[in-house]
């Protein structure tokens, strides 16, 4: 299910950043499709906000990633590398509840 709608310039600003950032670490196409979202997460252990990346790629292949933290404390450096994008790869079926 999707957390609720932050509404804000900050916020805004720090999902493009995050999505720009994704497009050139992974060589994007202009017309593949990604998603940053932050959502809350109530479970023990789980930081209390975590940054969900997907992209779909012209193929139709899904990828995703995510990282501990609100989407405005991401840095481009926490973002996977490069060479770790045939793993990022969802396995065929693959079903979570985002992303």
């Amino acid at each position: 299910m999707f957390g609720t709608l932050k509404k804000g310039d900050l916020h805004l600003r720090a999902v493009d950043r995050v999505t720009g950032q994704t497009r050139v670490r992974f060589a994007l196409a202009p017309e593949d499709a990604v998603l940053v979202t932050e959502l809350a997460c109530g479970l023990p252990g789980c930081p209390p906000l975590e940054t969900v990346v997907a992209f779909w790629t012209a193929d139709g292949t899904r990828h995703r990633f995510k990282l501990f933290k609100p989407v405005a404390e991401v840095v481009e450096a926490d973002l996977p590398p490069a060479w770790l994008r045939p793993a990022l790869k969802a396995p065929e079926g693959y079903d979570e509840d985002c992303c």
